[in-house]
């Protein structure tokens, strides 16, 4: 991990109630390098991520929808940018509520943050992210990645961890059919299966994630599931 800075830096993180964004918080609140971060909300929630008492984690209640639009009040002036939002067409009730999501608010986030001075940008995207491919999630996927790295920032970091790995029961969050499913066939021979595709820890992606963003990398640097296996 990188020196710090002769002043910590500032974050702004999207998605903090998801897997990723949770392991980053953690990161972020117990970091040296950073001495504030921002949080963007949808609500207002009890716990971990709005806890009143942490003085270097302000919360922000807001509607991501309304990002984009020119009279919403400016995000907070950050150093860094991290962006964990995801749903699934199944949680989202349809293939437009998910592009909503995973589109529309990550993008309208990360140009919002750019708009107000941020300089580097990390976002979790997914294994098999491609803007040509046959695939509508997958499909999506790219095309955000293809948006955010438009948009100014002088460096930009992509994750795309393949299954992941944790509790998003003990998040308040319902669990992924898929992903209980597949991490429990696959447990016994997780060995043998190549780390480009095996199941992730999501502590692993958010610790790779922060460090590739505080390497500040020029330009924009994708993070295949491989490379962020611990």
């Amino acid at each position: 991990m990188a020196a710090s800075q002769s002043r910590p830096r500032t974050a702004l993180l999207a998605g903090a109630t998801g897997l990723i964004g949770a392991a980053l918080l953690a990161l972020l609140r117990h970091s040296a390098d950073y001495g504030h971060t921002h949080l963007l909300l949808r609500r207002a929630l009890p716990g971990p991520a709005t806890d009143a008492a942490d003085a270097r984690v302000t919360p922000h209640v807001v509607d991501f929808a309304q990002l984009s639009n020119p009279r919403a009040a400016p995000l907070p002036a950050v150093d860094d940018v991290f962006i964990a939002l995801g749903t699934t067409i199944k949680v989202a009730g349809s293939q437009a509520a998910f592009r909503r999501v995973d589109f529309d608010h990550v993008v309208a986030t990360a140009r919002a943050a750019r708009a107000a001075g941020a300089r580097r940008l990390a976002v979790v995207s997914a294994l098999g992210a491609d803007p040509n491919s046959s695939v509508f999630y997958n499909r999506v996927k790219g095309e955000m990645q293809a948006a955010i790295a438009e948009l100014g920032y002088e460096s930009v970091v992509i994750a795309q961890p393949s299954l992941l790995i944790g509790d998003r029961s003990a998040l308040g969050q319902p669990t992924r059919a898929g992903e209980v499913w597949i991490n429990r066939v696959l447990k016994p021979w997780r060995g043998l299966v190549p780390r480009g595709v095996r199941p992730i820890k999501a502590s692993a992606v958010a610790a790779a994630l922060l460090a590739a963003t505080l390497a500040a990398q020029p330009g924009v640097r994708i993070l295949g599931s491989g490379d962020m296996q611990q």
